[in-house]
């Protein structure tokens, strides 16, 4: 029987895809290479929910075909080791689009409206915390995106539904692309920072973009601005962050990603009360969940099968001599 190990329980329609299919599963609910390595060595599949996989982990599973992820995020797999070994990596394009794009248009109404400090404070007995006078309107502000791929298209278009104006930085797409949706294209990061008051990331995360706002980005924004990030966490520099909460740089902030996760009750950034926090669970609505985990399986399920499954991250795996016996 084919086996299949998963760093942590998939949503059940992504289990009952791999019940279906008759296949051993064997779940660690530990995402650590090492950790999970006794289960790879006679594995064929390998979903990863939370965790990582590395060249060193790959080399000594031998039999391992396929690499999944319920999501699209890939930094957590050595992709280059993946793609020379001819082990595709399954990702799950646009499934979870509209609940990131929900969640951050969530937490823009949040961040501006001052609503998770407030509740802590009336929960305290402090009703006077009404004439703080730091919530204000979205209407006719600019959102500033960094980033237009599925989720930031999204997202733009909701920003007009309730009035705002779109200024968008992406070097990656076109700027007729843009200009043709009725919004603005700016060739640089600084000009987006600078116009923005409320700034949204969506850029994986690559070399190039870890870091990417760091304290001189920063300080480029408004003091009245919002920076909300539901990419990744290593694309904010936190201590920047940090720093600028601290001295009031900024509104406010509002993050569902960080560079070290889990979280633990120590995190840093949680001594602030100008920044709205929450566990990496931007995608992780009920529909988003069965749809990464379906496709993930599924894809997992192909690909052990010998399909040539067609969302992977790299295609190239297929060029390897072990899919061409």
């Amino acid at each position: 029987m084919k086996k299949v190990v998963i760093s942590h329980r998939l949503h059940d329609d992504g289990m009952a895809v791999l019940e279906k299919a008759n296949v051993k599963v064997a779940i660690t609910n530990n995402g650590d290479p090492e950790a999970m390595l006794p289960e790879l060595l006679d594995a064929e599949g390998l979903i990863i929910r939370i965790g990582s996989i590395d060249r060193k982990t790959m080399l000594a599973a031998k039999k391992l075909k396929v690499i999944g992820r319920p999501g699209v995020g890939v930094d957590d797999v050595d992709v280059d080791a993946a793609t020379e070994l001819g082990i595709p990596v399954v990702v799950a394009p646009g499934a979870n689009t509209r609940s990131v794009a929900e969640h951050a248009f969530a937490f823009m109404f949040a961040a501006a409206k001052d609503m998770v400090h407030s509740d802590k404070e009336l929960r305290k007995g402090n009703f006077n915390i009404r004439s703080s006078y730091k919530a204000f309107e979205i209407y006719g502000k600019t959102l500033g995106l960094v980033g237009y791929g599925h989720i930031g298209s999204i997202l733009a278009q909701m920003a007009v539904g309730v009035g705002m104006k779109v200024v968008v930085y992406d070097p990656f797409v076109k700027p007729e692309v843009i200009t043709e949706q009725g919004y603005q294209y700016e060739t640089e990061l600084t000009a987006v920072l600078a116009i923005a008051d409320v700034v949204s990331l969506h850029v994986p995360l690559t070399p190039k973009t870890k870091n990417l706002i760091g304290e001189t980005e920063l300080r480029l924004m408004k003091k009245s601005a919002i920076l909300i990030n539901c990419s990744r966490g290593h694309i904010i520099d936190e201590v920047a962050l940090a720093k600028a909460l601290e001295n009031n740089q900024l509104h406010s902030a509002a993050t569902d990603v960080f560079s070290n996760e889990p979280v633990t009750a120590d995190e840093p950034l949680f001594k602030y009360d100008n920044i709205i926090v929450s566990p990496h669970m931007a995608g992780q609505t009920k529909e988003a969940a069965s749809g990464v985990a379906t496709m993930a399986a599924e894809g997992v399920i192909a690909v052990m099968n010998g399909e040539r499954w067609k969302n992977v991250c790299n295609p190239k795996a297929y060029e390897h001599p072990r899919w061409n016996k």
